[in-house]
């Protein structure tokens, strides 16, 4: 699908000529392309209209940024305990466990996903659930037995503001971090991802253009824990928010966006490729040369046709975030997180809102100014900048929960 297909514009343009030396320097964007409007310049005024674009779109980000999957749901997707439900008194909770497996033409495969539950929860009084994408170690950041608490997985504060806490980690699908091989001058190259053995072989053998890439994987598993979810009586699977950090916030946005059950999305320190705009100068934050260099697996290999071409893409990543409309997106940036750039996924949040408005909703509502730890919380796209490095803590989850409270209808806190 060539990008003037779906996109309109020659995005072979000139860089701007002023470039901010901070990432404190609030740049307007340059030549954004606009999102309401369709391939042959025609405005977008109705939600029919939209949801016509929102197809178009959602094919075109498949085929040439995160790559085509060989399947949506497997026919023989199956769920089994790990083990019997356990019961964890002290926060009031049951752990349950679940094996996930399914095939492909060429091979099985599974992993397994946990879910904390309130034992308040029942068939006829269901919960809420977060789900985590976890990129980082369990032991450390994920226990599930709950003899290591973080922040970056606070089952226990989940638990008592009345929602299930659900989590699957992401390697026990598409494998991430290749090593890196050096070549007789130094250079270092990174290798695509082998489709001969492990979780792609299920499918294919050899990787194309177009095959997906491990964003959109563990994005695909997210939907696969929440096709378990919707058979869990105890847990409203209408009323799941996927959340993700770094390369996780990059898949959570994904997942949203590609899989409209899901009823929010917390896209947490993205960066570049996730909720970070393209086209503003923001000093020192990742480009899509690096991302598609130093980790080649994530995306789809066609996504290297825009190495370089960061301010002048025929699109920009609100549009991606506009695909969750008119569900809710909150995102969320780090104070001194450079690398991520704050100031273009605050952008993002607000070049993404008319979408929301075409369904009648508010999309950011920006009722103060930009500044560190006053979250916008009353529209359908929240955001907020934490001080703080880059990372996934207690204040992150505590606002994703005040802003999913009055949509999900959840009470007060006890």
């Amino acid at each position: 699908m060539a990008a003037d297909s779906v996109l309109a514009g020659d995005y072979r343009v000139s860089l701007p000529s002023h470039v901010p030396n901070t990432m404190y320097d609030h740049a307007e964007p340059v030549n954004l392309p606009e999102l309401l409007q369709t391939a042959d310049g025609r405005k977008i005024t109705s939600v029919a209209e939209w949801e016509g674009r929102r197809k178009e779109l959602l094919a075109y980000f498949t085929r040439n940024v995160y790559g085509e999957r060989p399947v949506e749901r497997p026919a023989d997707l199956k769920f089994e305990p790990v083990e019997a439900d356990r019961d964890f008194p002290e926060i009031q909770a049951v752990r349950k466990r679940v094996r996930i497996s399914f095939s492909g033409p060429l091979g099985a495969w599974q992993f397994e996903a946990c879910a904390f539950v309130p034992k308040s929860a029942s068939a006829t009084k269901r919960v809420p659930a977060f789900l985590l994408i976890c990129n980082r170690s369990l032991e450390k950041f994920a226990d599930i037995d709950r003899k290591v608490k973080s922040g970056f997985f606070p089952v226990e504060e989940l638990i008592r503001r009345g929602y299930a806490a659900v989590m699957f980690k992401n390697t026990e699908l598409a494998q991430d971090r290749y090593l890196p091989t050096f070549a007789a001058d130094g250079t270092a190259q990174i290798a695509d991802p082998s489709f001969e053995t492990g979780f792609y072989a299920c499918w294919a053998k050899a990787r194309t253009e177009t095959s997906w890439g491990a964003i959109s994987a563990w994005a695909w598993g997210a939907s696969r824990v929440l096709d378990w979810l919707e058979t869990v009586p105890a847990v409203d699977a209408t009323r799941v928010a996927v959340v993700g950090h770094s390369r996780g916030g990059k898949t959570s946005l994904w997942a949203a966006a590609s899989d409209s059950r899901f009823a929010m999305a917390c896209v947490n320190d993205s960066g570049c490729c996730g909720a970070k705009l393209n086209h503003v100068a923001v000093s020192q934050s990742e480009t899509i040369q690096q991302d598609n260099n130093n980790n080649p697996h994530w995306f789809a290999r066609a996504y290297r046709q825009f190495n370089g071409r960061d301010f002048v893409l025929p699109y920009d990543q609100h549009w991606i975030a506009a695909l969750i409309a008119p569900r809710l997106l909150y995102i969320a940036s780090a104070s001194q997180d450079p690398g991520a750039g704050p100031w273009g996924e605050f952008l993002t949040a607000r070049y993404a809102s008319p979408a929301w408005e075409l369904y009648g909703k508010r999309g950011l509502v920006e009722n103060h100014p930009y500044r560190i730890e006053d979250p916008y919380l009353e529209g359908c796209v929240g955001y907020h900048l934490r001080a703080g490095a880059h990372n996934l803590d207690h204040y992150d989850w505590a606002r994703y929960m005040d802003f999913a409270d009055r949509a999900f209808a959840v009470p007060p806190t006890r």
